[in-house]
């Protein structure tokens, strides 16, 4: 009487040497342990697997998607490196010591570079930074409105708000203190506190009994108070971000079209150039 044959074990599709444990749950081959990849439902071969992730297309949608302060991130790291390369360039630039580095001169604002036609430092300025505890406070406080204000607004609306606010930052450093050499975000970060400012109050917030009040009132005490800060920076940029807030925060039980939100930003930025064209030009 002939003996019943063993059963045949299943092998690894991948590794023949290797005992196929279990089988793809969509596909049916089976597979080796270190040639399955858990899925929602069973597991898949590393075959399946790859043919079940989005396409490229999909994935960057899907990233972008998950990315609620991405202009912010964008604008902390263009900060951090210019930073980064002016330290480079000059080591003293870290704590601001040994007065102005070539850098420095390079990217700040004043009214003689402006009338020679170099329109691109008020911009620039924007992103230069005197020392680390300089650009270390500012970018915190970017970094804390950006959470806030982004993703109320959109990134095209924040960014149009940023640069409004920096550029009539600009436009008032220069015009209190025109022959200065002034740099940072301060400008632009103050316009991002005032809009939130009058954000919370349209909404019927006391803005003081918040920490964006605070923190705003603080700021102003210390830009009347402490020397070697650029007050008209500081007020062209608030005065810029509190008067697009006020359109572009309204709540929504008094709510503006929603080309004024997209016009008004970008008006602000024209009317600054103009400005300082017409002035220091």
């Amino acid at each position: 009487m002939s003996l019943p044959q063993p059963p045949v074990v299943p092998r690894c599709y991948r590794h023949p040497d290797r005992e196929g444990g279990r089988n793809c749950t969509r596909c049916g081959r089976p597979a080796c342990s270190d040639c399955l990849v858990q899925a929602t439902v069973g597991s898949h071969c590393l075959e399946c697997a790859k043919a079940a992730r989005p396409d490229v297309k999909t994935r960057a949608k899907y990233w972008n998607a998950g990315q609620r302060t991405l202009v912010t991130y964008a604008l902390i790291i263009a900060n951090i490196s210019v930073f980064c390369w002016m330290v480079l360039e000059d080591p003293s630039s870290l704590m601001s010591r040994g007065g102005i580095t070539q850098t420095q001169y390079d990217l700040g604002l004043a009214k003689p570079f402006l009338a020679n036609g170099e329109w691109y430092r008020l911009v620039t300025s924007g992103f230069l930074h005197f020392g680390i505890l300089h650009i270390a406070l500012n970018m915190l406080l970017l970094y804390q409105l950006g959470q806030l204000l982004e993703p109320a607004l959109g990134r095209g609306r924040f960014a149009l708000l940023y640069f409004a606010a920096l550029l009539a930052g600009s436009f008032g450093a220069v015009l209190t203190a025109p022959f200065s050499l002034t740099g940072g975000a301060s400008g632009a970060v103050f316009g991002l506190m005032g809009a939130a400012a009058v954000g919370l109050h349209r909404r019927g917030v006391n803005v003081f009994s918040t920490g964006i009040g605070t923190t705003l009132l603080l700021n102003l005490v210390l830009t009347f108070s402490v020397s070697g800060i650029s007050i008209g920076g500081h007020l062209g940029g608030v005065v810029a971000g509190s008067v697009c807030g006020w359109f572009m925060l309204a709540p929504s039980w008094k709510p503006v079209p929603t080309w004024v939100t997209w016009v008004l930003p970008s008006g602000v930025i024209a009317l600054s150039l103009l400005l300082s064209v017409a002035s220091f030009g």
